[in-house]
Order: structure tokens, then sequence, then C-alpha cells
């Protein structure tokens, strides 16, 4: 996995593993920084299409959903989800990690933690 997602001062990180860490810092640039989460998948096979900021994956998905009903791809449409919000690290990074995980996490939505009071526990 070449993604990953930390929580660092209630925002989300994404990093990309490839980069070299600095050598002056010793920490890698952030690709991404964000309060929340959303990832976009299928619901059938739980493949990840996107995710990144919850604005930008509502949008693609509702661009992606239109173009797929406009092409008569109804179920393929439907089946396209988007969860967000703060969600546990070790779940968004699973999902990022483990082909098929998000349909998983999806059906456990419910019962998940929150993701930063999950984080401000373990700190204390």
């Amino acid at each position: 996995m070449d993604l990953q997602y930390q929580l660092r001062s209630g925002s989300y990180y994404l990093y990309d593993l490839r980069d070299a860490p600095s050598t002056v810092t010793g920490e890698r640039r952030f690709r991404l920084k964000t309060d929340n989460v959303a990832i976009a998948f299928d619901l059938h096979t739980g493949q990840v299409h996107q995710h990144g900021s919850p604005a930008r994956i509502q949008s693609w998905a509702s661009h992606t959903r239109r173009r797929l009903r406009a092409a008569g791809a109804l179920d393929e449409a439907n089946g396209i989800v988007v969860v967000s919000g703060p969600l546990p690290v070790d779940e968004i990074n699973n999902c990022l990690r483990i082909s098929g995980y998000c349909r998983r996490m999806f059906r456990r939505l419910a019962t998940l933690p929150h993701g930063k009071l999950q984080a401000a526990t373990a700190r204390a």
C-alpha cells in the first residue's frame, strides 16, 4: 500500500509512502489535509473508486452516476456508494489496502467508533 491516512491534530493527512522523508524534518510531505474523509466504492465488489475530501468525492460520484445513467448502466450507477465522516484511520487504510474491504466496512458502519474521538482517548 503506497497511500496511507494519518490523524494528526484533528485532521486527516494523506501520505504517499513512496515519497522519501525530508532530510531536515524526517517527515514526508502530505498529499491531502482534510477534516473528514470520503470514500466512493462499488457496493457489489467493494472496489474503491475515489477517496479524499467529501466535497470532491460527492461531486465525482454525482457526475459519474449521471454519466452512467445516461449510458444506460443503471445498476452500476446505483452501486456507487459514498461514505464520509470522521472514520477510524485503520478502517480507511484497510479500505485502501484490502480489496473489497469497503463493502465489509459499510455493513458495520453503524457500529464503528467516531474516528477522531478514538484517537483522542488513545493519547490520554
